[in-house]
């Protein structure tokens, strides 16, 4: 069985459902498709029952993305981010807008987190220091966040920096952890189980073929609004709704995507690439509302031997003009939406704090409602 379709231990991914989204994947539909980067997680999942503060019950972790992998940390790479909805955090990303790039991993984990999952990063940068000078004598790296207070103890900061170096230390180019895995545990998508998603296109643009990843930890958006390949499907499948407490009641919530290419793209071209994102969130049915945090960051592996010069002599870069970038465009799109779809079909039903549980996107139904708009 192929990753584009079924995950590792044989589970269907959406292709493998028979739903019909456009492009060519790569070998895994993900995001460690683009040469050269790792994804890595930790899962924290203690405990039933009332909610004790500082106890649990637990249903968070911490997710880790490293755009050049690990022996590659001390090269950054050209940067771009985009704020489609401001309600929630990245950190490292006042430097990206100045200087066009980000050093050090790429870290997504709950709301409350957020901060030790910076200072984690940080940490693991001092003592790897013989990655290089420039990353050994200060860094900025990038943390990332969306609420899992709903089924998670967010109160009592389960996430341990050592929970996120082990995340980094155990980044792999493997299959990345999807749905219920890493920061992407305890989160809710369409009032469905969310989590983590990724997908992966192979376009080309300038005459060459480059790769481009998308890897989500989706929390975000209303049931009715939930319209996959433009399927009305939140409105036609029967499934329990999560109590009225649930920070996607109103469509509240957040998503955050991490975009990575092998193309060599400049900065203000990652940051166009970024912006794209907004239209893969809308193709599934987001209205980006007041309370969500929708932040989305694109980096480029290219030119890695000018990135990696001494910081004081001439640079030679290789880049795509903006003419050539319409199918990096088309191929953010469709990764994201099917990025988003993947993290709700590859995550479980889970029950957390207070015995509130959120119910997983059911495959056969969903497959049933699709069938019916000639979608599979």
């Amino acid at each position: 069985m192929s990753g584009a379709t079924h995950q590792p231990d044989g589970r269907p991914r959406g292709r493998g459902l028979g739903l019909p989204f456009p492009g060519q994947t790569g070998a895994t539909n993900s995001i460690v498709d683009v040469p050269g980067v790792e994804v890595g997680a930790v899962t924290l999942i203690r405990g039933d029952g009332p909610l004790l503060v500082g106890q649990g019950p637990v249903r968070t972790g911490v997710t880790a993305i490293l755009p050049r992998g690990k022996t590659g940390m001390a090269v950054p790479v050209f940067a771009g981010i985009h704020s489609l909805n401001g309600n929630g955090e990245l950190t490292g990303s006042h430097w990206i807008v100045e200087s066009g790039r980000c050093e050090g991993p790429l870290t997504i984990t709950n709301t409350h987190s957020v901060g030790r999952a910076r200072d984690a990063s940080v940490r693991w940068l001092v003592q790897h220091a013989g990655l290089g000078a420039s990353v050994a004598a200060w860094g900025l790296p990038v943390a990332a966040e969306t609420y899992d207070g709903y089924l998670n103890d967010i109160n009592g900061f389960h996430v341990t920096e050592d929970d996120v170096i082990a995340a980094i230390d155990g980044a792999s180019a493997g299959f990345p952890p999807l749905g219920n895995r890493g920061g992407g545990t305890g989160m809710i998508c369409y009032q469905f189980k969310g989590g983590n998603g990724s997908a992966s296109r192979v376009t080309e643009a300038g005459g060459q073929r480059w790769t481009l990843g998308a890897f989500v930890q989706a929390n975000f958006g209303r049931r009715d609004l939930f319209a996959p390949l433009g399927v009305p499907a939140g409105r036609l499948l029967e499934v329990p709704l999560p109590g009225p407490l649930a920070p996607t009641g109103g469509a509240e919530g957040s998503i955050i995507v991490m975009v990575g290419t092998d193309a060599p793209l400049l900065p203000h071209q990652c940051a166009r690439v970024a912006r794209r994102v907004s239209l893969g969130l809308a193709r599934t049915g987001s209205v980006a509302t007041n309370g969500s945090g929708d932040i989305f960051l694109a980096f480029s592996t290219g030119n890695q031997a000018a990135l990696g010069d001494g910081e004081l002599t001439p640079k030679h870069l290789d880049f795509l003009p903006d003419a050539a970038l319409d199918p990096l465009f088309e191929a953010t799109v469709q990764a994201t939406e099917e990025a988003i779809v993947e993290a709700m079909l590859a995550a479980d039903t889970m029950t957390g704090i207070d015995g509130r549980t959120v119910h997983a996107l059911p495959h056969g139904p969903l497959v049933d409602v699709m069938r019916k708009f000639g979608r599979v």
